[in-house]
């Protein structure tokens, strides 16, 4: 059996290894609350299981399927589509990039927020996605005038298997803009970016 350590905080069973890792964070109200109920039972369901069968893999995939078609048609108050906002989210992923984890694509989106990551020695997803989410909640609220939630409390995350893998998620994050039908081209979009770096 992995012996790679796997965690949970309740809706989405999480990964820590050194390899490069896809995560998106999502703001608080971009996902419905009956796909969030769906979301923990699926998530305590796969990580009561030590060996998941291919139907199980394939429940995942098609609820991640599910989430992406919410992600991309803009649901909730899309408090990133302020370029305050997203200035700041993008300011705060690239102050870590070279310290933390070496940033190699990411896409600010109105409502969630994806990352192309390999974290460093000495840090671990789960504390780097919650530092980057803590500040800048303060920050985005301090921006818009609010108090309360702001970004979603679990996030997603998939280790990136080889370089196909690896190209696939990147063409993925760098024409979310345009599969959203926000922009006609991806360098359109304001905020992404890549560091041109490769896998190795």
């Amino acid at each position: 059996m992995d012996s790679t350590p796997i965690h949970t905080r309740g809706y989405i069973p999480h990964i820590e290894v050194k390899k490069l890792q896809f995560v998106t964070f999502r703001l608080y109200d971009s996902i419905p609350q009956d796909v969030l109920d769906y979301s923990k039972v699926l998530s305590e369901y796969l990580s009561s299981l030590q060996n998941p069968t291919e139907e199980d893999m394939r429940k995942q995939q098609e609820f991640m399927r599910l989430i992406d078609k919410y992600e991309d048609s803009g649901i909730g108050q899309c408090f990133l589509r302020d370029p305050r906002v997203a200035k700041t989210v993008q300011d705060a992923l690239l102050f870590f990039d070279e310290k933390r984890y070496s940033l190699l694509e990411w896409c600010i989106m109105p409502n969630h927020v994806h990352l192309l990551l390999r974290l460093y020695d000495g840090y671990n997803l789960s504390q780097t996605i919650h530092s980057l989410k803590s500040y800048t909640a303060n920050e985005a609220n301090k921006i818009l005038g609010r108090q309360g939630p702001f970004w979603w409390r679990e996030y997603f995350d998939r280790y990136i298997r080889d370089n196909q893998h690896y190209k696939k998620v990147v063409a993925y994050i760098a024409n979310n803009p345009v599969k959203a039908g926000l922009v006609k081209e991806a360098e359109d979009w304001p905020w992404r970016g890549t560091q041109g770096r490769l896998l190795v």
